[in-house]
């Protein structure tokens, strides 16, 4: 089902600057959008003060410079969101978008790229992007806390994977869901992770690899010192919980979609559940899922 494009809403453009090197594929977006009566925003993820002097360089043939701004700034007054990057640039945008329900549309610059939609020869289906003929993929994201005593003393979500793991040292860990165990080990962590996080570090870890627009908890131990230490796939309506220490307390923190990182304190507990946030993700290509995971992991 095609989205109806808001002509009179601009389109967000977020280059990494690490992986867009002199912005080249950024000034080529820019110009097929211009071609097309486009107003278009830079919002530079990652590395603001590099993108701009990139920027302030490149612009000599434009018939409109386009402004620099933060993307959190931009949401209301924007349709779309184009990423030139990684996957961990969809990662940035998408927290900071995922109120906004903004969809987002990846071009990947980086590694493998599993969420991004087009590589880098793709730029000819910008126009219909920008035309609104597309799909939009919902992806399921986690909501995330630390409980201290009763307290909580951090929350957030995200869109690929929730992390506990020692500080260079194994951890004990006691997994539940529900209230009911589900798996105690010890090991260097635990991955909690959505579909779209699956092809990530959980499958690094030798977790299931799961179609990115179903709905699941996935849980996949990492180096777990027990043989029969496995990846559950849960319903997603399960509310899991990570408690640290049954015989010791090691150092230990999570990390959240790779970037923030919290530091657990003896007795923390890690709680994960569906969150009602989602990412919307825009589908152009024919192409399904399984092609993706046979191309990128070939």
């Amino acid at each position: 089902m095609a989205v109806d494009p808001k002509h009179n809403k601009n389109i967000i453009i977020c280059p990494n600057v690490e992986n867009d090197a002199g912005l080249k594929m950024t000034l080529l977006v820019l110009e097929t959008l211009q071609k097309l009566s486009r107003t278009t925003v830079i919002c530079p993820l990652f590395d603001d003060n590099r993108a701009r002097s990139f920027i302030g360089i490149g612009f000599g043939g434009f018939e409109q410079e386009p402004r620099i701004s933060k993307l959190e700034d931009e949401l209301s007054e924007s349709e779309m969101i184009i990423t030139l990057g990684g996957d961990g640039t969809i990662l940035r945008a998408a927290r900071i978008a995922a109120d906004s329900g903004i969809p987002i549309l990846g071009f990947n610059m980086g590694g493998k790229g599993f969420m991004a939609e087009l590589e880098t020869g793709d730029s000819e289906l910008l126009g219909v992007a920008a035309s609104g003929k597309y799909e939009l993929e919902k992806r399921m994201m986690l909501d995330v806390e630390v409980v201290r005593d009763t307290q909580t003393v951090y929350s957030g979500f995200a869109l690929n994977d929730v992390v506990v793991k020692g500080d260079n040292k194994v951890i004990d860990l006691t997994l539940f869901g529900d209230g009911q165990r589900i798996s105690r080990f010890s090991g260097d962590g635990v991955i909690i992770a959505t579909p779209t996080g699956s092809t990530a570090y959980s499958m690094a870890a030798g977790g299931p690899i799961v179609e990115p627009t179903a709905h699941n908890i996935i849980i996949t131990p990492i180096c777990a010192h027990i043989l029969d230490a496995k990846s559950f796939v849960l319903e997603p309506d399960r509310k899991v919980s990570v408690e640290i220490g049954w015989r010791k307390h090691n150092p230990a923190y999570i990390s959240v979609d790779g970037s923030d990182r919290v530091v657990l304190m003896d007795n923390d507990r890690v709680v994960v559940r569906k969150s009602e946030k989602t990412t919307r993700l825009v589908h152009l290509k024919e192409r399904s899922f399984y092609e993706k995971v046979s191309e990128k992991l070939g």
